[in-house]
């Protein structure tokens, strides 16, 4: 078996090739391609975030400023909202992004090296427990029970209604 390892780089990302008498492809996650279109591919933030100047800005009817006045203060809402949030994607993102990337890190490091094997350690004494239990039960409580069984089972209830 020939385990040489030649990479190569597709369009899915960082793939690795090994030459068996099977090929067999091994795609990369973490250098896989990003989509710059759709940024939200699973609408987590789909009613979140979503607020135009409508939202937030309305005349009634009977209370209308300047036309020029509203134009200009929907162009700015709009503009400012824009890049003041390019802004501060640009000045936090990565660092908070590495702080998210970080907890969630330890989260999965936690789970993986403390909560399985801690709820897996727990199963296996519980099966220890419950055997032993189950048979303290089957030595003393069946016994017992069947003999009140026994006794109760030859009694006889009748019920008669009396005028």
């Amino acid at each position: 078996m020939n385990l040489r390892a030649s990479s190569c780089y597709l369009d899915e990302g960082n793939v690795y090739q090994y030459n068996t008498n099977e090929e067999k492809i091994v795609k990369d996650s973490h250098t896989k391609e990003i989509d710059l279109i759709n940024r939200d591919p699973k609408q987590i933030n789909e009613d979140v975030v979503k607020v135009e100047f409508e939202d937030v800005i309305a005349e009634p009817d009977g209370t209308h400023s300047l036309d020029g006045v509203w134009r200009l203060s929907y162009t700015t809402f709009t503009v400012s909202k824009y890049w003041c949030y390019r802004v501060l994607s640009a000045v936090f993102g990565i660092p908070v992004a590495l702080l998210w990337g970080f907890l969630f890190a330890c989260i999965s490091f936690c789970h993986i090296w403390a909560v399985v094997p801690c709820i897996k350690s727990c199963l296996i004494e519980s099966q220890c427990v419950s055997r032993i239990y189950s048979l303290c039960i089957q030595t003393f409580c069946d016994p017992f029970f069947e003999a009140l069984g026994k006794i109760f089972s030859s009694v006889r209830v009748a019920l008669r209604k009396e005028v």
